[in-house]
Formats: structure tokens, C-alpha cells, sequence
């Protein structure tokens, strides 16, 4: 698989992205989680690019496409201007964690623009948070800035991936990140969470989470988001813990490939 690199400059940014496979078929879109990069896909890409257009990313303030200040906001605007610089006017969007939450925006802001989404162990945005929940979010800043940075790190990629050799592949592009840069990543991230009552995407989704997730509340939220949406489907991965596409890549290759078939 060839994905060819091009670089696309943004007002306050410049973004490495990476496109090939299959130019006349649907465009699917890859974004990774926060802090890491596009590499976590690096065993997905040349499964898709035999029969699909595939465009991977680093997300401003990730990977390549540092230095940049990272926000929801600015990364919504600049998947839109992937997208136009592509001139593609629907695209599928898979995204892992805060890339599933990016979806989710893109998705409320600029339907026209999706086809359909697959959302990899991410909260759900618009879901109305208990008050534990709010007191948990209120808390986490004070928690990561009290922890050393490797601690934090460490603690990071072994909540994210079952196996040593998986938090091995994301653990370079976490560590390109300082602590500050590292916690600003993480407290920005919390900007998609706006509780929208009744609803729904419209699209065609799917929701995976791993059984032993324990980050935030995602274990419980994909289930109740996958309840209220009327076209979607949750698998939920056993003895996966928050990238079941690392953890269980056989799993969420077939999957994504059923999915995409459909």
C-alpha cells in the first residue's frame, strides 16, 4: 500500500495527512485517538485500501501537525477542510476515543458531510451527564497535574491497550508531548460534551467498546447512545480494554469491513 503525504495549511496550523487506496470508491476517513497519532492505524489502513479510498491524519497538535494549540473546534473545521481539499462531500469517519468524539461533532455541525461513522471507545457527546460524571470531569485536571509525567503517561498507555507490545506503538507519539501540552490535550477534549435532548445522528452507525474500558464513563455511555439511535449497531469486545483495535485487531477488522460493505 502506497499512501501518498501532503500537508494542507491551516491559519494556525499546518496538517500532515495521508491519502490513497481505491480513488473512484467512498472515502473513509481515519482519525486516532489524543495524544497519539495516525500510526495507530497503521495495520488497518492497507486492509481498506484494497477496496476503499482511505485518508488518514495527525490531528493539529499531534504527530506531524505540531506546533499547533489543540480544540474540538479547530479540529471540526479542519476535518471540513480535509475534506474540501480532497473535494470529497461525503465521507465515512472512523475515529478511535477524542477522534470518535470529533466525529460526533462533524457529524452535528456538518451532516451533509457524513455518510456514516463508526465511533471507537468514545463518550457519547450529547448525552445528559450524571452528577457524578460532572464531578469526575471536575476533577481530572487537578488529578493529572499533580501526577509526574511518566507516572501519567505510563498510567495513560496501560488503561488504553491490554498487551505491552500496543502501548509500545502509541507510546512515541505520546511522549513527542510535554506534560502541560499533554494535559491541555486531554482538558480540551472535554469541549464536545453538550447534552442535546432527542437527538440523533441519522446515519448509519456503529459503536465498539472494550469490555474492560475504564476510562471515563465510555463503558456505560456507548450503550445508552446505542439505545437511542434507531440505525446502529454496539459491539462490545471482551477482554479489550480502551483500542480494541489494538487489542482485538481481528475483531475490529471484520467489523469495520462489514460495515463498510454495507
Amino acid at each position: 500500500m502506497d499512501l501518498i503525504e501532503h500537508t494542507l495549511t491551516r491559519k494556525d496550523a499546518l496538517l500532515h495527512y495521508w491519502i490513497g487506496g481505491q480513488a473512484s470508491a467512498p472515502l473513509v476517513v481515519f482519525t486516532h485517538g489524543a495524544t497519539v497519532d495516525h500510526h495507530e492505524w497503521d495495520a488497518t489502513l492497507p486492509l481498506v485500501s484494497e477496496h476503499f479510498r482511505v485518508l488518514a491524519w495527525d490531528m493539529r497538535a499531534h504527530g506531524l501537525s505540531r506546533p499547533a494549540t489543540f480544540s474540538i473546534a479547530g479540529a471540526v473545521d479542519d476535518l471540513i477542510g480535509l475534506l474540501d481539499a480532497v473535494e470529497v462531500e461525503q465521507a465515512v469517519l472512523v475515529g478511535h476515543s477524542i477522534g470518535g468524539n470529533l466525529g460526533q461533532e462533524v457529524c452535528f455541525y456538518h451532516p451533509e458531510r457524513v455518510k456514516a461513522m463508526f465511533c471507537l471507545d468514545c463518550t457519547w457527546n450529547f448525552q445528559k451527564l450524571t452528577r457524578l460524571d460532572e464531578l469526575m470531569l471536575g476533577l481530572a485536571e487537578p488529578i493529572f497535574k499533580i501526577y509526574p509525567y511518566k507516572m501519567l503517561v505510563d498510567q495513560s498507555l496501560q488503561m488504553t491497550a491490554v498487551s505491552k507490545a500496543s502501548q509500545e506503538v502509541l507510546r512515541p507519539a505520546v511522549m513527542l508531548h510535554d506534560k502541560e501540552e499533554f494535559v491541555r490535550i486531554m482538558m480540551a477534549g472535554l469541549a464536545c460534551l453538550h447534552y442535546e435532548p432527542g437527538y440523533t445522528t441519522g446515519k448509519p452507525l456503529l459503536l465498539m467498546v472494550g469490555d474492560k474500558d475504564a476510562t471515563g464513563n465510555i463503558r456505560k455511555a456507548m450503550p445508552a447512545w446505542a439505545r437511542v439511535e434507531p440505525n446502529c449497531e454496539l459491539v462490545i469486545v471482551p477482554n479489550a480494554k480502551h483500542a480494541p483495535n489494538l487489542d482485538a485487531p481481528e475483531v475490529f477488522h471484520s467489523c469495520l469491513m462489514d460495515f463498510l460493505w454495507k
